[in-house]
């Protein structure tokens, strides 16, 4: 029997196509001549990319269309390769402590005069100083770290540049709806117009996403100094973008029902980096009653 036949939330495709695209996220180290940056968040790229095959096929999504989703997935985060941990972590963990915007959305919400893409300019013009107080090296390494986030579209569009030969050897055929899907969490405006499946796919992969992350303690760790993983916390921050207008009711009561019967848990642990406590795995299972 085919694994994702057994799996409930499997890879779709070959270890053989899959492991090329994951070193897709290696990245020559600028500073360093010889040395690669590996993919910091390729494992968090792979559970990703699972629950959201299990979530679309729920939904009734066609086979064919998972299939190339689920690439779509494994490379959402392709936009930030060559992610310094150490420069990274300090630069956002030191945003997110003093309330400073951290996605595109939220950074025009707050300074509406800023130009449209021009937000990674706009915060090391405005924050420069405070930077350096910081220690932070005010070069074109930084300038990349705070694109990852501010500016993520723009590095998106270079590396899928770089890596579309590649991708045409593994005989992956990308469409324009995949990448607007990636994309969907900074910029929701890049989908207007598009058709409601594609809408949908691209909610599928932010609610994903964000469950994995709030279960990822290296992530939260190094991200945002975060201690502990809670997955209450997780569901709540999912009903927050949806009312926000981010995700949809159908999309989180599917995620909700995946989770009560069991089909992350084993993702979930791995994220975690241990087995979930009784408390969690009870949690999960009330979702179902609750629900």
């Amino acid at each position: 029997m085919p694994e994702s036949a057994r799996d409930p939330a499997p890879l779709l495709m070959p270890r053989s196509v899959v492991g090329p695209l994951m070193r897709l996220y290696d990245y020559p180290h600028p500073r360093k001549p010889g040395r690669v940056i590996r993919g910091y968040d390729r494992h968090h790229a792979l559970r990703t990319a699972r629950m959201c095959a299990a979530v679309a096929r729920r939904l009734g999504h066609p086979e064919e269309r998972v299939q190339r989703y689920q690439i779509a997935c494994l490379l959402h985060d392709l936009g930030r390769a060559g992610l310094d941990q150490e420069l990274f972590g300090k630069i956002w963990s030191w945003a997110r402590a003093n309330g400073i915007p951290t996605r595109p959305r939220e950074w025009r919400a707050v300074h509406p005069s800023t130009t449209y893409g021009r937000e990674t300019e706009a915060f090391l013009v405005r924050y420069t100083q405070d930077l350096s107080r910081l220690g932070v090296p005010l070069d074109s390494w930084t300038a990349e770290q705070v694109e990852m986030r501010l500016g993520y579209a723009r590095r998106l569009a270079r590396q899928l540049r770089t890596a579309r030969p590649k991708l045409a050897q593994l005989g992956v055929k990308w469409a324009p709806w995949m990448a607007r899907v990636m994309l969907y969490y900074y910029y929701p405006e890049k989908l207007n117009g598009s058709a409601r499946w594609v809408r949908e796919l691209a909610e599928v992969l932010v609610a994903c996403e964000q469950f994995e992350a709030y279960s990822n303690r290296q992530r939260g760790r190094d991200y945002y100094a975060r201690k502990k993983e809670n997955l209450p916390e997780a569901f709540a921050y999912l009903d927050k973008l949806q009312v926000e207008g981010i995700l949809s009711p159908r999309v989180v009561q599917t995620v909700r029902e995946l989770a009560a019967e069991g089909a992350f848990d084993k993702l979930l642990a791995e994220a975690r980096g241990a087995a979930l406590p009784l408390w969690e795995l009870w949690f999960l299972r009330s979702l179902k009653r609750d629900g």
